[in-house]
């Protein structure tokens, strides 16, 4: 694709938001939060490294056993452990939650924060989980939370060529005008999880096709050979050597078998 001006991007931007808003009209947060900023946050705080179904499966015991910030501020990081024990990083993410939890009896009496630079100071909270927790939990609309499906369309659309995702949020900022910040993360996660997946995109239904310049060119998977084709498979060390042992106990026997009798 030849270099592209910042209007004609502009304008190739509009029109991806243009039709993800007729193919996702009501994307909302994939995570379960009964609309509380808390468990929103918490929740949030929780999918790092993991999947949204993942922490929907764990957080309705938590919340049920520590409803309230202050609940999981005095709770027990063991029992708090075992509960997160199936998501991964447990040890960490329970650390997190109640230290967080803590913080925001302690110093927001009980009331998750409004702004980024206090959210960012509770433990476990991000730059990502910030951006969620304001448009989501608030409706108020700072940036782009950039997530790996967000991180992985922006660059295949070609809007931005940054390698870390603070620096591909502040791209799709300047192409964007404010008004489409909202939507974007609800949107394109969904797309990333439908269509744009990472191996094996749907390039060829994709409605986006004729203004991607990934089109046909996103990384595939190999596909498995038939059975008609397919290569041998090949020996392990520890079959070919448990092979070798047994042909060379079996010489011997061979070899007098063969002998002629005197």
């Amino acid at each position: 694709m030849p270099r592209e001006s910042l209007a004609k991007k502009r304008e190739r931007a509009l029109a991806v938001a243009e039709r993800m808003n007729e193919h996702f009209p009501a994307a909302e947060c994939a995570l379960h939060f009964d609309g509380d900023p808390f468990r929103l946050t918490i929740a949030v705080l929780l999918s790092a490294q993991t999947t949204d179904a993942g922490v929907n499966k764990v957080t309705p015991e938590l919340w049920e056993r520590y409803p309230t910030p202050a609940d999981l501020a005095a709770a027990d990081v063991s029992d708090v452990e075992r509960i997160l024990r199936p998501i991964g990083f447990f040890h960490t993410k329970a650390a997190n939650c109640i230290k967080c939890a803590q913080m925001i009896v302690g110093e927001f009496g009980g009331e998750v924060p409004h702004t980024f630079e206090e959210l960012e100071r509770l433990p476990g909270v991000g730059h990502k989980t910030a951006n969620i927790v304001l448009n989501t939990g608030f409706g108020i609309v700072e940036g782009i939370a950039v997530d790996t499906h967000v991180f992985r369309v922006a660059h295949r659309l070609k809007l931005s060529n940054a390698t870390q995702p603070l620096d591909t949020e502040q791209d799709l900022l300047k192409i964007y005008p404010r008004e489409y910040w909202g939507p974007i993360n609800h949107q394109w996660v969904l797309f990333g999880r439908q269509v744009c997946t990472a191996r094996n995109p749907s390039c060829e239904t994709c409605f986006l096709a004729d203004i991607c310049p990934s089109f046909g060119k996103a990384e595939t998977t190999p596909k498995k050979r038939t059975a008609k084709g397919k290569k041998p498979a090949k020996k392990t060390a520890k079959k070919s050597a448990a092979r070798s042992k047994k042909a060379s106990a079996a010489k011997p026997a061979d070899k007098a078998k063969n002998t002629p009798t005197q």
